[in-house]
């Protein structure tokens, strides 16, 4: 048995997907991005008018992102110090890694969970990070 889990908080998905996946006590976050709920903007991306990124404040992001995995973690029943997997996708990675590492280390002080990186070409907005996360329901 699995329930699929949609946050009234969080950004809504870019497809046909939920939030998150509850599975037994466990639950499977979809990729998350920086977006707010009921917009297309991006915090701390600018656009030209073809939709091109023509500056990015990956800090900005990171703040932006995290808030909406603790969004979808609440709407689920779970909470922050309940992750216990993240994989993280970076478009750049020389320039980004350094700023991510240390706003993520301001975040995870208490609960460390396994974790990821890597460097992806693009994702499917004009985003520089995105987080794929695994929670415990109970703790």
């Amino acid at each position: 048995m699995s329930q699929s889990i949609n946050s009234d908080k969080a950004p809504e998905p870019v497809g046909l997907y939920p939030h998150a996946r509850k599975v037994g006590d466990l639950l499977f976050l979809s990729g998350v991005g920086p977006r707010k709920k009921g917009s297309k903007e991006i915090p701390g991306v600018t656009l030209d008018s073809e939709g091109s990124i023509v500056s990015y404040d990956i800090e900005a992001q990171c703040h932006s992102v995290f808030q909406n995995v603790r969004y979808i973690l609440e709407a689920s029943g779970s909470q922050w110090e309940n992750l216990v997997d993240v994989t993280v996708f970076l478009t750049n990675m020389k320039a980004d890694f350094a700023t991510f590492n240390r706003i993520y280390a301001e975040y995870f002080k208490e609960n460390q969970p396994c974790r990821t990186t890597v460097e992806v070409n693009a994702l499917p907005t004009p985003i520089g990070i995105e987080l794929k996360c695994i929670a415990i329901l109970k703790k």
